[in-house]
């Protein structure tokens, strides 16, 4: 079979490579690339590798596309042939759909090529350069090679302001100590565009509505001598008087059920209701006014603020009500002074939705599964954009085969949340000036969980909180109030045996099953610059703080979890619970990445608790974990459970603090293939000795008892969906004797019996980190 499949890959290599030559047209050869080499003597390496590449991906054409070094889409093209019909048919999707025609020599213009990376070098400073274009030809393959000559490059020696007394030149004046150019820095026209633009924005926030940055001129001054250039900025002679006046908001129009067909004058004023220095136009009485004061920004005597302009904008896109947000200014002729009226068309979201999904799910401990999600949705539930969502779901998880087939898991609940687009705090009005609204969340659900032969759990909770985000790149939650209540409803003879035969189990086994009765307060911090993919690092944290039964604690007195205090006759857990989920990521290449990293957790449980609750618990090992390990079998500490087969249904490990490191290289390897090399180390521990699990607990040397693996991935990148598979295999045993958890000297690809014990797959959706 393999045998077979090499003899079939050499024979596509072949025919993807020299066939495509002889279906070229008579005379014709194939254009198969271009470089462009940079000769200048004062340039440092990586300027001229950055303007090499620069270069290189101005000239046209283009050569074909290749995925893994083959011009398969050329391949498809030819062997296609003409297509005897307009549309449809498999020469169509091959030739048209699939395939790619051939870029031919003929078609590259050496000339205007040179004139194009002539003039690039000129706006980057090099006014002396010059380029020389030649092509070569092999086997009717043809390769243009660009040679620039670049010269001395041009620095900026001053940059000089407007120095006029009118309103715009001295704004424009005020902006000079942000100015983007630099006295020494390279000339750059790129550069000279961004400042031009800088200062447009700047005039955008102080009421220059018709101002555009095509208004200002650079001039350059070569003159100076020693390579070095004088700017001069200047407001162009010939540009309009409306430009240069300052303008303030005059009225404020919004239409909250605006629909794009409307044919009737959508300036129509009738019927309008005035809050708060907004005119509301709202016929069907929708929305309650308020919840536009919240969102706007401009009000009557306001001088225009492009800033504000775009808060309110995303403000109202933001609050998830409205399909469509346009607005527009209109001049008012009928005074002297420059005032502008401001109407906002708002097209509202159906009110309400519902909505259907079918999930499914594979795991890395061999479960698969499914799940039916329905959804109703109201979007405007009390006439101030509130969003009310309830859902119902249905799941099932199975293991066809392995030591878990026939104890499958069937789950069933549901969850309702209410949104509001502000801050609901009793006795104190809470005010946000960025684009993003907060919100004020209430949270109920209920599941239950149905194991199969084993037990059934049900479990309620609910939450009430704030959800803001500081900028684009942080975000804040806090829930004041969080309840989770877990009781099990049945249990069944199966598990109960279990638990009285094997007491090393005993412990993790009726985990699951414990009541569970959990009152505190969460608060988390988010920061993720990953949105600016322009940046060559960037990072992510997500830290949590999260706190449990202290003041019920303080009330009842509860200082033991051997004598626990109750409250509506129910244990309560009590436990302070920190952990921070730190990520770095550095781009090494345009096409590849290296991606780290660290996450530390800590319990810490007292009064009536010995251990945090298992909902609350650590794990560690998985698809998304330490990948050379089952999903949640590694800890705690040293501790390894008995062998699967003592029971058929392993308890999962877990405890109250977690370490984990993972450092991983990522490259793409030809179109939406992308391949990576991964190392991952980590371990939980429990924060009390329990007798149950010895080694478990944490101890100053807990770097020694760390679990390490390390494996290679490749990952399908299709754009909105990422599928990855991971092979990983343990370096790192910590559960053996000391000195003998590192197992390099073990590694024996060629034995099945290690095979099975020591290569983990997995396969899932999305990155791990």
């Amino acid at each position: 079979m393999l045998l077979r499949f090499t003899y079939l890959l050499m024979i596509v290599v072949l025919f993807s490579g020299c066939s495509n030559i002889k279906y070229l047209p008579k005379g014709e050869s194939l254009y198969v690339g271009h470089e462009v080499k940079i000769v200048n003597d004062t340039t440092k390496k990586a300027e001229a590798k950055s303007l090499q590449s620069d270069l290189e991906g101005m000239v046209r054409p283009q050569p074909n596309s290749k995925f893994l070094g083959l011009r398969i889409k050329l391949w498809l093209y030819n062997i296609a042939g003409r297509p005897r019909k307009e549309k449809g048919g498999l020469r169509n999707l091959l030739r048209n759909k699939w395939g790619e025609p051939p870029v031919l020599a003929s078609s590259v213009d050496l000339l205007k090529n040179e004139q194009i990376l002539q003039n690039r070098l000129e706006n980057r400073g090099y006014f002396h350069a010059a380029v020389r274009g030649d092509t070569s030809e092999k086997n009717r393959k043809v390769t243009a090679t660009y040679v620039a000559t670049t010269g001395i490059q041009y620095l900026i020696n001053a940059v000089h302001f407007p120095s006029d007394s009118s309103q715009l030149e001295q704004t424009i004046a005020a902006t000079a100590p942000g100015t983007l150019l630099k006295t020494g820095d390279p000339y750059n026209l790129d550069v000279i565009k961004g400042e031009r633009d800088r200062i447009d924005q700047h005039l955008k926030e102080n009421g220059f509505y018709f101002f555009g940055p095509d208004y200002i001129l650079a001039r350059v001054d070569s003159t100076v001598g020693n390579h070095r250039v004088n700017l001069y900025l200047h407001v162009k002679d010939k540009t309009p008087e409306p430009a240069r006046k300052v303008y303030t908001i005059d009225d404020v129009y919004i239409y909250p059920n605006f629909s794009l067909d409307q044919t009737e004058a959508d300036t129509s004023k009738a019927k309008a209701v005035y809050f708060e220095g907004y005119n509301v136009i709202d016929n069907e009485k929708l929305f309650e006014p308020p919840v536009f004061s919240r969102t706007m920004f401009f009000k009557p005597g306001d001088v225009y603020n492009r800033r504000e302009h775009n808060l309110a904008l995303n403000r109202l896109v933001n609050l998830g009500t409205f399909k469509f947000v346009k607005n527009r200014f209109e001049v008012v002729d009928d005074t002297d002074s420059a005032k502008l009226d401001v109407y906002y068309y708002l097209t509202p979201q159906p009110k309400k939705s519902l909505r259907a999904e079918i999930l499914g799910t594979t795991k890395s401990n061999n479960r698969t599964g499914t799940q039916i999600n329905l959804s109703w949705r109201n979007r405007n539930a009390f006439g101030q954009a509130e969003q009310l969502s309830i859902t119902g779901y249905a799941a099932s998880e199975v293991q066809v085969s392995g030591t878990q087939k026939g104890y499958n898991t069937f789950r069933f609940g549901g969850e309702g949340t209410l949104a509001v687009p502000r801050f609901l705090v009793p006795f104190w009005d809470v005010s946000t000036t960025n684009e993003f609204l907060p919100r004020s969340l209430l949270n109920l659900g209920f599941e239950y969980l149905n194991r199969q032969k084993l037990y059934g759990v049900n479990s309620y909770r609910g939450s009430l909180g704030y959800d803001w985000k500081q900028n684009i790149n942080t975000q804040h939650e806090l829930y004041p109030i969080s309840i989770n209540y877990v009781k099990p409803v049945k249990i069944l003879q199966q598990y109960q045996d279990s638990i009285d035969r094997n007491p090393a189990l005993a412990a993790s086994l009726l985990k699951p099953i414990e009541s569970q009765f959990i009152v505190g307060s969460t608060y988390s911090y988010l920061y993720n610059n990953q949105a600016q993919i322009a940046r060559k690092n960037n990072m992510y944290f997500n830290g949590t703080l999260d706190l449990a039964g202290n003041i019920f604690g303080l009330i009842t007195g509860a200082n033991s979890s051997d004598t626990p205090k109750r409250l509506f006759g129910n244990v309560f857990s009590q436990y302070i619970r920190i952990d921070g989920d730190y990520r770095y990521y550095h781009k090494l290449t345009r096409t590849s990445q290296w991606a780290n990293r660290i996450f530390a957790g800590f319990g810490l449980p007292y009064g009536n608790s010995s251990e945090l609750p298992f909902i609350k618990q650590y794990f560690t090992g998985g698809s998304s974990s330490n990948r050379a390990f089952r999903a949640r079998s590694v800890g705690p500490g040293t501790f390894r459970p008995p062998d699967a087969s003592v029971e058929q249904f392993l308890p999962e490990q877990s405890g109250d603090i977690k370490v984990e490191l993972n450092s991983e290289y990522r490259t793409q390897i030809s179109g939406p293939m992308h391949g990576a090399v991964f190392v991952d180390a980590g371990n939980i521990w429990l924060y009390n000795e329990n007798t149950g699990k010895p080694g478990g607990k944490f101890e100053n040397d807990f770097l020694s008892e760390l679990a390490v693996g390390a494996g290679i991935g490749i990952r399908f990148d299709i754009t909105f969906l990422i599928i990855r598979g991971d092979l990983a295999t343990p370096l790192r045993k910590p559960w053996l004797p000391r000195g003998e958890r590192w197992v390099f000297r073990d590694f024996n690809l060629a034995s099945p019996t290690w095979r099975r014990e020591n290569l983990v797959f997995n396969l899932a959706v999305g990155y791990p980190f």
